[in-house]
């Protein structure tokens, strides 16, 4: 089953930690609304994109682990060293939900594009594959957005893969200068108007509009923000809806 309408779940939502060690995770609430959006199928089928971290072996350890005795069928795309699948095409297409982790979203644009990752997600998305993903996995499906891929200083990239026409701004209450910059970059126009998140908070999109804003848990927000008349960047509360644990 998929999406009867292109969807993108862009979050600032990560895994819960079982508080064992670093990477022994649970997939908190927002799994459950990417399976709903998917159509709830049977045995849905999940693709893990760690493109964004190198395809950190951690990572994918930890993913397994969190879906292993759960009702879904998981599954990974590397591309580090080459891709672990034949196709990845065909796999992703696949797919129910695909869902991008966090890492370096200027460094995951470029290996998409070698290996025409890029077109393959545009392919999925019309075709009702769900596509989400946190941080890198929020900004890359943007216009652009503001990152710390070049170095500890933020900075704008600008080159995402456009699905939306929207900005992107992602931890934007846990990591000061992320809301000053986000601001700046709209009203000097280097970024387009667009959607920011808290930690914990997700944007739903059906098509290219925003339909609704979710958290897992309280007093985080989404916002968006835009050019005033006066040419500053203007920002509005989006109160999200909270997701059932």
């Amino acid at each position: 089953m998929v999406a009867d309408t292109p969807t993108i779940l862009a979050t600032s939502i990560g895994f819960r930690s079982r508080g064992r060690n670093m990477f022994d995770w649970l997939p908190g609430p927002i799994f459950d609304l990417a399976i709903e959006l998917a159509g709830r199928p049977a045995r849905p089928k999940i693709c893990f994109v760690g493109t964004a971290t190198g395809d950190a072996i951690t990572h994918l350890s930890g993913i397994y682990g969190a879906f292993a005795g759960t009702g879904v069928e998981l599954s990974h795309l590397s591309l580090f060293s080459m891709p672990n699948v034949a196709d990845p095409h065909r796999h992703l297409l696949e797919q129910d939900v695909i869902w991008v982790g966090g890492g370096s979203v200027a460094n995951l644009l470029a290996v998409w594009r070698v290996h025409g990752i890029d077109e393959i997600m545009r392919e999925c998305w019309e075709a009702g594959v769900v596509l989400g993903g946190v941080s890198a996995g929020s900004l890359c499906w943007h216009v652009g957005g503001t990152t710390d891929s070049f170095g500890p200083e933020l900075r704008a990239v600008t080159n995402g893969l456009g699905l939306l026409p929207w900005s992107n701004g992602v931890h934007y209450d846990s990591e000061a200068l992320r809301r000053p910059l986000y601001h700046r970059l709209i009203a000097e126009s280097a970024l387009p108007q667009g959607y920011a998140t808290d930690d914990g908070v997700g944007l739903v999109y059906r098509g290219t509009d925003l339909v609704e804003a979710v958290a897992d848990r309280p007093d985080a927000a989404a916002y968006h923000v835009g050019l005033g008349p006066d040419g500053t960047a203007v920002e509005t509360r989006i109160e999200p809806r909270r997701l059932r644990d």
